[in-house]
């Protein structure tokens, strides 16, 4: 490949900037005499954030259709998503051309002081405009108050520490990414399942571009590939039309097999959360057997982890 401009498209968020110049960085290491150019598009999901209303959940789309539209009209040559927000079936004539190494999955709990979810007072107004992480953690603490909040990390945190919540509830990944120093509580898998895909990068470009997608494929983490793609298929096989709040993590074990964790909270308050082993070649396969195992009679009746 010879020399070239690469145009990617973001979200012109804090965190989605500098996601998207941690691929920037890694393109550039991969072929360093790539110019890459970060091109910010605003999308209907910023442009619903100053409302305070809850939040789309994961697989509308609402953060990635400009984008797409743009690769679409060839204003940029790439994009950079949180993989969380892209819907399961890539939209004609775009293919998901890497997905690079991923950071920390998993939810935690901030607070002023760093206590965690048993040790809130009774009655504490936690932020967070994610059904999954109140239906999982209301499980848990069914006297706290959920309670919708909007903006970017910095403006929730701000608005904790001036007092509007007692804690808020985020990915560990953006903190991690924005290098946010803040006191907070990991909250385990088996108490808030992560939304599939959370702390994945996806770089998405048109299907026809083969130069630029073996570009890309050179950022491309088979292990993240293969955890993320059995997180979003274990959605799609549970979601059956319904909008449950659904939790997903796929993590690659040393033995060369992925273990599969899944979530599912009922309308009744009630959770299933459970467990499968299988072949790291087979994702979607270990999906498909955990997703039986989560519609059983029965599995609502308890948190229970197995570990086939």
């Amino acid at each position: 490949m010879g020399a070239r401009v690469v145009r990617l498209g973001t979200r012109p968020s804090t965190l989605a900037r500098a996601q998207t110049g941690l691929v920037a960085a890694a393109l550039q290491e991969v072929h360093p005499i790539l110019e890459v150019d970060v091109v910010p598009i605003v999308t209907g999901g910023d442009r619903s954030q100053p409302t305070n209303q809850p939040g789309p959940e994961w697989g509308t789309g609402v953060f990635v259709k400009e984008l797409e539209a743009a690769l679409l009209r060839e204003d940029v040559d790439a994009a950079v998503h949180s993989l969380k927000d892209v819907p399961p079936i890539v939209t004609y004539g775009l293919t998901l051309a890497a997905i690079p190494v991923r950071e920390d999955p998993l939810d935690v709990l901030v607070t002023p002081d760093g206590r965690g979810l048993d040790a809130l007072p009774i009655g504490a107004r936690v932020g967070t405009s994610s059904g999954r992480r109140a239906a999982f953690l209301r499980a848990a603490r069914p006297d706290v108050h959920f309670v919708a909040i909007r903006g970017n990390v910095e403006t929730r945190l701000r608005k904790m520490s001036e007092g509007e919540y007692d804690a808020v509830v985020l990915a560990r990944a953006g903190l991690h990414r924005l290098e946010v120093e803040a006191a907070y509580v990991v909250l385990e898998p088996e108490l808030l399942p992560p939304a599939p895909g959370q702390g994945a990068l996806a770089i998405q470009c048109r299907a026809g571009d083969r130069e630029l997608i073996e570009l890309l494929e050179q950022l491309h983490d088979p292990a993240t590939g293969a955890a993320v793609r059995a997180e979003r298929r274990l959605m799609v096989d549970l979601e059956g039309g319904c909008r449950l709040p659904i939790g997903a993590l796929g993590r690659p074990r040393t033995d060369g097999r992925l273990h599969l964790l899944g979530g599912l909270a009922h309308d009744d308050g009630s959770l299933s959360v459970a467990d499968a082993v299988g072949e790291l070649a087979a994702p979607e396969a270990l999906a498909d057997l955990l997703a039986e195992r989560l519609k059983e009679p029965g599995a609502a009746e308890q948190r229970r982890v197995v570990y086939a």
